[in-house]
């Protein structure tokens, strides 16, 4: 399962998705990992959220961003949430190309009973058509 939080900079997003991780890893039975470009929250964060600064990875672009996600993934059989802030600042490319991507993320996220959480700066009417099912 994936779902956006989207808004325009400075409506909270960071701010709900913190509030996300930390709930997940009250409720989850397994583990929950919060991916962000620094590590501005990582203290915002309960003890038990595995936090990763995706900038130590020098990640760019979508295809090495999903390796990422699936070395994440293949690193911990217990993992439940992967909750990711600035994401388009960590795949470094135009939202309208990323199709292919959240196709491959939905199979990813149903195949290892991951639920992924993405911050997207950009309003409702920005989101391309293929992000439409993903809307909280």
């Amino acid at each position: 399962m994936i779902q956006l939080i989207f808004g325009e900079k400075g409506s909270g997003k960071t701010k709900k998705i913190l509030e996300i991780a930390n709930q997940a890893a009250e409720q989850a039975k397994g583990s929950v990992v919060f991916v962000d470009e620094d590590e501005s929250y990582m203290f915002d964060l309960n003890l038990s959220v595995r936090f990763i600064n995706a900038t130590e990875y020098a990640l760019s672009g979508p295809k090495m961003f999903y390796g990422f996600l699936c070395g994440i993934a293949a690193s911990d059989h217990d993992l439940e949430y992967i909750v990711i802030d600035s994401f388009m600042h960590l795949v470094q490319h135009d939202l309208n190309s990323l199709k292919e991507m959240f196709d491959c993320l939905d199979v990813f996220s149903e195949t290892h009973g991951i639920k992924l959480v993405l911050s997207l700066s950009c309003t409702p009417e920005q989101l391309p058509v293929f992000l439409k099912t993903y809307m909280e």
